[in-house]
């Protein structure tokens, strides 16, 4: 069992509450017992869980709606298992809607995990997506600095000379000048 596997259940053993589905779903080796648990009525929000991560995992994509639900979900835990899998499934579907939950100014609270994943992804949606997130924070008194701050670490790790405008509007700005300095080092020479 690997790190976000062994995390995923921990976290969920207290909500499932003693279930013996819990151990059926973690146990399993049967992708259509997990797709059952994903799609069957009235299923507890962490047994669907459970079964799109580890469909995900399996590269099954039949979880690839429910992981991008819960990749925009208030539970930052749920968001982290949720990229997990997404990266894993490899859907060429997970950019776009990577990029559209981060860049959606609404959902800016729940971004962080979008803007992580879209860094992983490093897929042609993945600069431009974080290019207007990033600029959209720069307002004065924004409250989001941390996912503001994803995204100049990720433009960074990208690479891309595009970024270079952002990333140097973003230098005045005290949470985000240190790591936007060292992203424009990480850019291509101009």
């Amino acid at each position: 069992m690997d790190e976000e596997s062994r995390s995923l259940t921990d976290r969920l053993r207290g909500e499932a509450g003693g279930s013996p589905l819990f151990g059926r779903l973690l146990a399993t080796q049967d992708d259509e017992e997990l797709a059952a648990a994903l799609t069957g009525a009235g299923q507890p929000l962490w047994a669907r869980e459970i079964a799109a991560f580890r469909l995900g995992c399996h590269g099954d994509r039949r979880a690839f709606e429910a992981l991008v639900l819960l990749l925009n979900h208030r539970d930052p835990e749920r968001c982290v298992s949720a990229a997990h899998a997404l990266l894993l499934l490899a859907d060429p579907r997970t950019p776009r809607a990577a990029a559209a939950l981060a860049t959606n100014p609404l959902r800016t609270a729940y971004a962080l995990h979008p803007v992580r994943l879209l860094t992983a992804l490093r897929a042609p949606e993945s600069v431009p997506a974080l290019i207007t997130t990033l600029y959209r924070l720069l307002a004065p008194a924004e409250p989001h600095w941390r996912v503001a701050l994803a995204c100049v670490e990720g433009l960074g790790t990208l690479g891309d000379d595009r970024a270079r405008p952002v990333l140097e509007a973003a230098l005045p700005h005290p949470r985000l000048g240190v790591a936007a300095a060292e992203a424009l080092g990480r850019l291509p020479a101009g």
